[in-house]
């Protein structure tokens, strides 16, 4: 077990590491990969695998460029904001595969995209007709942006003239058992009323997995057991 502890604590060390420097990138380099994160996220991870699969290896020789790396990901993107064109020669700009449901080809040559994608995405988004297609956008993180057809879109409230009442987000005030303070403190309320709520319903905040609260005032309670949620 002794010989083991080295590579335990380094791991942790290293992991540790990682896992702030990824927090610090933001959640846009984890929601959405653009090719230069993705250089950044294959040399990250090699940075990582080397001192903890090595003793021979000082740790700080794998943490100092985790770290540089990290800052440098955090620089560029705040310098990005304001630099656009730094922005697209870093995260690269949007192409227009279709317009006006015609394939441009030459901008999907220049981006690489084939048919076999661009028909695949298509179909995952619904449209199964180039022609029901008005634009379809290749976005720099790789993901397809379709807009259809004006007569080809859904038909909302609003083609109809029908008014509709708004909704809003529903609040969550308990979640794994535990009492969502702040959001009691938004709406608010406070956690005498949502635990006679809860009590006249047969529950204790401990006994709910979940409880929102919607904006007509309707307490949406889920049990910790399978149980059907009850109001």
């Amino acid at each position: 077990m002794l010989e083991l502890w080295p590579h335990i604590w380094r791991t942790v060390v290293i992991y540790v590491a990682v896992l702030i420097i990824v927090r610090l990138m933001g959640k846009r380099e984890i929601g959405q990969l653009s090719t230069f994160d993705f250089v950044v996220a294959i040399i990250l991870a090699e940075l990582a695998a080397i001192p903890m699969g090595s003793l021979d290896i000082p740790i700080w020789h794998g943490i100092v460029p985790i770290v540089t790396l990290g800052l440098l990901e955090v620089g560029f993107s705040y310098i990005s904001l304001v630099n656009r064109p730094l922005r697209k020669v870093l995260y690269g700009v949007p192409q227009i595969i279709i317009e006006n449901g015609r394939l441009l080809k030459h901008e999907m040559r220049s981006s690489r995209y084939n048919l076999d994608d661009l028909l695949s995405q298509l179909r995952e988004k619904g449209f199964h007709d180039i022609s029901d297609v008005e634009y379809a956008i290749l976005e720099p993180s790789g993901r397809l942006s379709v807009i259809p057809c004006s007569q080809k879109r859904p038909v909302t409230p609003a083609d109809l003239n029908i008014a509709t009442d708004y909704e809003g987000l529903p609040a969550v005030l308990v979640m794994d058992g535990e009492i969502i303070k702040e959001n009691l403190q938004i709406i608010h309320l406070d956690e005498t009323w949502l635990k006679e709520k809860l009590a006249e319903n047969g529950y204790t905040p401990d006994k709910v997995l979940l409880a929102t609260l919607n904006n007509k005032g309707d307490l949406l309670i889920d049990p910790q057991n399978d149980a059907h949620a009850r109001k």
